[in-house]
């Protein structure tokens, strides 16, 4: 989804938008009539398929939210949209943004008011580094000055700027350093001084944003006098250099990844006094070799909460620190014997309580701690999950949340008492829902697909009531209906007497039970994941149909390990990566294979990441029972993968050397019998390319003939138009001359 939408959907059509959506279906006309055919070009080359999307940020008084739209001119204008009416008003006009000494207005990539909301803070020209973390330009618009200020007086990027908590003030980040900039005076001070290549402050290292999700390492205190941030000393973490050869000479580009089994940076959290530029550091504690996955102040100035994960990730401690002495006390400890899932504590009432989401007792539920780690009470039970957290309400002491009462395939809003009392399913039984309320819980935004029907956003009341729909992307659902796509159907597979797993099977339009077809299976399976779900699955999804209209069935399986099913069926897999997932994967197969309908002789697998992984595994591993394989960037040894996401599943090489020597597709290549294509992106910073090129080598090794595509300074998505097209056509083809 880009930002901003090229149109606001949350505001009204204006007539030139109609006139514009007339034009189209004019220009369209003929190919309408003529029944369109869907391509590979039009599912990735165009915008055919996507989706638009509700942006917006609540007010604080729960009445009206703002949204940024683009103008014909490429500006970007930020209204205020009352909830109730739907009735906009301009706030700020994106033809005023010019910066000084600039020609033309800056556009509005993001944005934060301050707390009185007299200036905005503008995030423009925005750039990925990795997957979360990114730079930007940033500027403060005075609404009352009406004036542009740029956030700092040097040229170039920052990263993660935030207003203080009165908005006179702005930290960011710059070259790994942290720095205040006052806009009253313009004046810039650096908080720290020794950031460099080796060491980080107030952003985070590669694998904790990767695997932690956690880019933005610092944060203010209540009342602005004080700054917490992460400090990451990587100086022991070798670099994996990335190679751009599409130039004279290559140009590496240097990635500090710690692989299995090897050294992590060394994190410390520090507490800045603004006033003096003192630092005192918070007692981590006598293990150095840990991770602090989340930190923030309390609802006190003086006092932070942390959580401090062990190496093995089977221990989560959460801690409060006193940030004037840095001493720190541990108030409470969730433990498992394989891993603990990382979820972050939600404080509420003024922080005199916290809720948590453990499964300690066989499913994810939600638990009310006080302030000093004493159990309240459970507030949720039975055989199911508790998933997402969306908000608590203090004043009526009800908690939103979804999760798998009504089965793993759904995921419905939820609420709950802070008592454990009231417990009620808000929304309908199907689909996925995920929800945004405002400050006051009086609304919230609705955003729900199905399987096989894109997005709508709507805005609700508390109670579920719709308000309004703010997009319903009807053109996307009648575009597939006017394809005859078909919407996939649900079924079990049996494993065992007592497991049977969950999929989904798409069938060509034309699909006739008295004929056999060869069938196309997608897997991921990763610890925890989920593909079968009620929920649109987007290009992917989309790519699926055309498959299924040239007359492939298109399914997928989720193995066990899988999420959605308790802390039992997901954790089974520890330390035994990919052996119960592919087990599973070939029993699948085998049992569509004695369908009727089934060609068991024309069956393949393909996946992506850790699908990638599966799928080669399962072709080496069921190697008469898989016709086909396409696997893209996979891992090939988890050796070669990084230490937080591998020793979570895995421990380390040195722990388990059995594990990770079964777990390689490397060990299995010369079992290849079926026709292999093999994808990667030599830019990929999360899988290296380094997997696929060992894995080449063993088939080489082996004299296995297969294919081998690679996607020059491409990263793990492979992503663009171009190089989406260009990947789709060569597996669509790949798949017709070899299945």
């Amino acid at each position: 989804v880009t930002w901003p939408p090229t149109r606001n959907p949350l505001r009204p059509m204006k007539d030139s938008r109609l006139i514009a959506v007339t034009l189209a279906l004019v220009l369209a006309g003929p190919a309408a009539a003529q029944v369109p055919t869907l391509s590979v070009e039009r599912i990735f080359g165009s915008q055919e398929f996507a989706l638009e999307r509700a942006h917006l940020q609540w007010a604080e008084d729960g009445r009206h939210y703002t949204v940024v739209e683009a103008t014909a001119d490429g500006e970007t204008d930020l209204y205020m949209v009352d909830v109730a009416s739907g009735d906009s008003e301009l706030v700020l006009r994106g033809a005023d943004l010019v910066p000084e000494g600039g020609a033309r207005p800056i556009r509005i990539d993001d944005y934060q008011f301050s707390s009185d909301r007299s200036k905005l803070l503008i995030a423009t020209d925005r750039e990925r580094i990795w997957r979360r973390s990114t730079r930007a330009r940033f500027y403060v618009w005075d609404f009352e000055a009406k004036e542009l200020i740029s956030v700092s007086e040097r040229p170039g990027p920052q990263q993660y700027a935030k207003f203080s908590p009165d908005g006179r003030r702005v930290a960011f980040v710059r070259d790994h350093d942290l720095f205040l900039s006052d806009l009253s005076t313009g004046k810039e001070t650096a908080l720290t001084k020794d950031g460099s290549e080796d060491i980080i402050n107030g952003a985070t290292d590669w694998v904790y944003e990767e695997e932690l999700s956690l880019a933005d390492g610092f944060r203010w205190s209540p009342d602005g006098r004080r700054i917490a941030f992460w400090r990451f000393d990587q100086k022991s973490i070798p670099p994996f250099y990335l190679i751009d050869q599409t130039q004279l000479y290559p140009e590496l580009r240097p990635v500090r990844y710690p692989k299995a089994g090897t050294e992590n940076s060394v994190v410390a959290i520090g507490v800045i006094e603004l006033e003096t530029g003192g630092v005192t550091w918070v007692d981590l504690g006598s293990d150095p070799d840990i991770y602090i996955a989340r930190m923030d102040f309390t609802d006190v100035a003086d006092e932070i909460w942390f959580q401090r994960l062990n190496r093995h990730q089977n221990r989560m401690e959460l801690l409060l620190a006193d940030v004037r002495t840095g001493q720190s006390r541990v108030i409470t400890t969730d433990s498992d014997n394989a891993w603990v899932e990382l979820k972050e504590p939600v404080w509420i009432g003024g922080g005199d309580h916290f809720l948590y989401i453990s499964e300690r007792d066989g499913y994810a539920q939600l638990y009310l701690y006080r302030r000093d780690g004493s159990l309240v009470r459970k507030l949720t039970s039975g055989d199911w999950d508790v998933l997402d957290l969306f908000g608590v309400d203090a004043t009526s002491g009800t908690v939103y949340f979804t999760g798998t009462a009504d089965g793993p395939l759904v995921r419905p809003l939820y609420r709950v008492g802070l008592g454990g009392d009231g417990f009620e399913r808000i929304s309908g039984t199907r689909g996925t829902h995920t929800a945004n309320f405002d400050p006051t819980f009086t609304y919230y935004l609705d955003s729900y697909s199905e399987a096989g029907v894109p997005t709508t956003d709507i805005l609700r009341t508390v109670n579920g009531e719709p308000v309004r729909t703010l997009t319903d992307n009807r053109e996307v659902r009648e575009r597939t209906e006017a394809l005859d796509f078909q919407r996939p159907e649900f079924i079990k597979v049996p494993l065992t007497d007592d497991i049977e797993l969950n999929g989904w099977l798409i069938k060509p339009p034309d699909f006739d039970s008295t004929r056999v077809y060869p069938l196309l299976v997608y897997v991921y399976g990763g610890p925890g994941s989920q593909r079968v779900r009620d929920i649109w699955d987007g290009d992917r999804y989309v790519w699926h149909q055309l498959m299924a209209q040239h007359g492939y069935l298109v399914a997928c399986v989720d193995n066990r390990g899988t999420g959605g099913r308790g802390r039992d069926f997901k954790k089974m897999t520890y330390l035994r990566l990919g052996e119960y997932e592919t087990q599973d994967q070939i029993a699948a197969a085998r049992f569509f294979a004695s369908l009727p309908y089934v060609d068991a002789a024309r069956i393949g697998i393909w996946g992506w990441s850790y699908g990638g992984y599966m799928a080669a595994l399962s072709v080496f591993r069921g190697n008469n029972v898989f016709k086909a394989a396409i696997s893209v960037a996979p891992v090939t040894d988890w050796r070669l993968y990084d230490t937080i996401y591998t020793e979570r599943y895995m421990r380390t090489p040195e722990e388990n050397p059995t594990g990770y020597e079964q777990s390689a597709p490397l060990a299995y290549a010369d079992r290849l019998e079926g026709e292999f294509l093999l994808v990667h992106g030599t830019g990929d910073d999360n899988v290296h390319p380094q997997n696929s090129i060992q894995l080449v080598q063993r088939l080489e090794e082996a004299n296995k003939q297969f294919q081998f595509r690679l996607y020059p300074n491409k990263t793990h998505a492979i992503a663009g138009p171009a190089a989406r097209t260009n990947l789709y056509t060569l597996l669509t083809e790949f798949l017709k001359a070899n299945l």
